[in-house]
């Protein structure tokens, strides 16, 4: 392909591989450094030979890709400060249960949960040793008057909890998410145990908070509704923390999601803006390169302030090379642009890599710049007003190609009417965007007068109140759509060579799109035939039941509940999505299940168990059964224990202790998750 002419995609690819490996496979540093040195060695000593050879040979160019492989195994051991001695891991060893002295640093506020308010902190002390490395801060609610400010620092003692991984099948995996960017702990504490530190010392994440918090001040004084300052603060501030389940879930189902997450559609639209304002300054001597270095100091301003989340980030680096090689008079080819904003991006944060919202954006804007281009050329309207809205209409088609096969993985639905959201909020977002700042301006120097306020309020109100009408047609929103991660790649094999087929007319891309369908469709049989046959499933769920019968592509629920409720249908829907299964039926909780061969016996609070000439294998205890588990064990003598969520914790401790001694399986939801039983 003509794409891998281009040296630094090339380079870029390497990294990613590199990066890939450095995260999966566990390398020790010394065995990195030793094998970088040698192929730099290497590189070097080919670079020599071919200077002096009149025919070039592959092996500089093979050294060059090898050592960029490296360098991403080893950018992705050095960003990991576990990989350090001073870590504060290193100093748990087999006292993670016992209280610490802690001295941390606020790092960064999220979204609060339904108990708990929630922020990443910076270890700086462990019992007087000087430490470093992220972790998860849970403050109950309700202990806590004021929100802790980024920067400030506390004293705490408290231990050590591990993160906690998916109790249920195919449940998000919270505990890799947060690996992923180097958090392996979390604390719980109340407000009324930090003692807070009197510091001096800033930070640019405190000084960007410090400056949304002026910002957001001023505004408060204007009287925006709730979720029209919430919008402001995610569409101008990159924040989206305020912004309500409500509000959210609207814009993900008419598919507009993407307006909220700063990207490049509001970068590119920022620096249109700041290109005209700072347009005076090519007048003087040098005037062009001062002002590429303003446009470039102000695009990373604002993406600090933004939060420098994967998508500003992606967004701000790529415009920061447009901007400089426009000002310069640069050519630039666009996928060269995209791969060196990965390449740079990668070398400071190279777990972005596994971004959602990083894959999102490049995936998008790859699939713009290669298709639209085809598709806006089908038709050229004469028009100026139908020809804008057609290139929108193009652009959003586009980049739909891009990210439907990676969407429908991680997020399991497809909103049908996304084109219809894009059509009226991208055009209304330029004009949005520019009121903003400009409302944000004068706010903050107390010259904003109330009704044009009031006029950006109402307008981001009517955008609201559009997306939500959007999103309330359900017929047009497809959910619950199971695709695993080899449909991805199936799927993007045939857009691939199915797009190229249509642009280039070639018999080989035809075949190869006949290929990919070909794949396609050993995909999908390979996944009906890994379909779980007979499985029976103890879920977890706190202070209920909930067991799962899979039988021939079909799921029988069984639980105590009252009525369906949101964690539960998760659960169960989850497991249906992960498992392509096909078809669910409700069911009553039974006493005894006989699964083929094999035995389980239910007991609940009643406590009853007496029954003759039958020995199951398996007891499930639900309900906090008031029994004597040994004289259980004596007289059906069952080969494995299992307490569900709806045990009391002190009940489980004390059946665990009995199944230790007399060395009887024993598992308990709560700590190992779903018991799963094949039959």
């Amino acid at each position: 392909m003509r794409l891998l002419n281009f040296t630094i995609i090339k380079l870029t690819l390497c990294l990613i591989l590199g990066i890939l490996i450095g995260f999966f496979c566990n390398i020790t540093l010394n065995i990195i450094l030793v094998l970088t040195a040698s192929l730099l060695i290497a590189l070097l000593a080919s670079y020599i030979i071919a200077r002096k050879q009149f025919i070039k040979t592959i092996w500089f160019g093979v050294f060059t890709f090898l050592v960029m492989v490296s360098v991403g195994i080893l950018i992705t051991h050095f960003h990991n400060q576990k990989n350090f001695s001073n870590h504060y891991t290193k100093h748990l060893s087999d006292e993670s249960d016992t209280l610490k002295t802690i001295t941390f640093r606020v790092r960064e506020v999220l979204k609060s949960g339904n108990y708990y308010d929630k922020y990443v902190i910076d270890i700086l002390k462990v019992n007087d040793i000087e430490s470093i490395g992220k972790t998860l801060l849970n403050i109950e609610k309700g202990t806590s008057k004021t929100a802790l400010k980024v920067d400030a620092i506390f004293i705490t003692k408290t231990d050590f909890k591990d993160l906690i991984h998916p109790l249920n099948p195919h449940q998000f995996d919270y505990k890799n998410y947060l690996k992923k960017t180097y958090i392996y702990h979390q604390l719980f504490i109340s407000n009324e145990v930090l003692l807070k530190v009197s510091s001096k010392t800033h930070t640019l994440f405190g000084v960007a908070n410090s400056i949304r918090g002026y910002i957001n001040s001023k505004l408060k004084l204007y009287n925006f509704k709730p979720d029209e300052l919430a919008i402001i603060n995610a569409l101008l501030l990159g924040q989206r923390q305020d912004i309500s389940e409500e509000v959210y879930s609207s814009y993900t189902n008419a598919g507009a999601i993407h307006i909220l997450a700063v990207s490049g559609l509001h970068v590119g639209i920022i620096l249109l803006i700041l290109s005209f304002v700072l347009k005076p300054f090519e007048r003087f001597k040098h005037g062009k390169l001062i002002k590429a270095i303003l446009l470039v100091g102000f695009l990373w301003s604002f993406a600090l302030i933004a939060g420098l989340s994967a998508s500003v980030t992606r967004a701000v680096t790529m415009f920061s090379i447009v901007a400089i090689a426009l000002n310069l008079k640069r050519l630039t080819n666009i996928f060269n642009t995209l791969a060196i904003s990965i390449f740079i991006i990668l070398l400071f944060k190279p777990l972005f890599l596994f971004d959602v919202g990083f894959q999102l954006s490049y995936l998008a804007v790859f699939a713009i710049v290669t298709i639209d281009p085809y598709l806006y050329n089908l038709w050229r309207p004469k028009n100026w007003f139908l020809d804008k809205y057609w290139h929108t209409l193009t652009i959003t088609i586009s980049a739909q190609f891009g990210i439907i096969p990676i969407s429908l993985y991680y997020f399991h639905q497809f909103p049908g009417l996304f084109f219809i959201s894009n059509l009226v909020i991208i055009p209304l977002l330029g004009v949005v965007l520019g009121f903003g700042i400009l409302v944000i301006l004068l706010a903050t120097v107390n010259l904003l007068p109330q009704f044009i306020a009031s006029i950006f309020g109402y307008t981001i109100g009517l955008m609201n109140n559009f997306v939500s009408w959007v999103s309330r047609q359900e017929a047009f929103l497809f959910k619950d759509i199971p695709f695993n991660i080899l449909y991805v790649f199936a799927s993007y094999l045939l857009i691939i060579f199915g797009m190229l087929f249509m642009i280039k007319k070639r018999n080989i891309y035809l075949k190869l799109g006949l290929l990919s369908i070909i794949i396609f469709q050993s995909v999908s049989l390979y996944t009906n035939y890994s379909k779980p046959k007979n499985e029976f499933f103890i879920f977890h769920k706190s202070r209920y039941t909930l067991l799962g019968n899979t039988n021939n592509n079909k799921l029988v629920v069984s639980d105590n509940f009252d009525s369906i409720t949101t964690s539960t249908s998760t659960i169960i829907k989850d497991y249906v999505i992960g498992n392509h299964i096909n078809k669910i039926e409700k069911d009553t909780l039974k006493s005894v299940y006989l699964l083929n061969n094999k035995k389980l016996l239910v007991i609940d609070s009643l406590g009853v168990y007496n029954i003759k000439s039958f020995t199951p294998d398996y007891v499930l205890l639900r309900q906090s059964p008031k029994i004597n588990l040994n004289r259980l064990i004596d007289s059906i003598k069952p080969k494995y224990i299992i307490a569900d969520g709806s045990n009391y914790k002190s009940y489980i401790e004390q059946w665990e202790s009995i199944c230790k001694k007399r060395k009887l399986p024993f598992h308990q939801t709560s700590k190992k998750g779903a018991f799963i039983l094949n039959y």
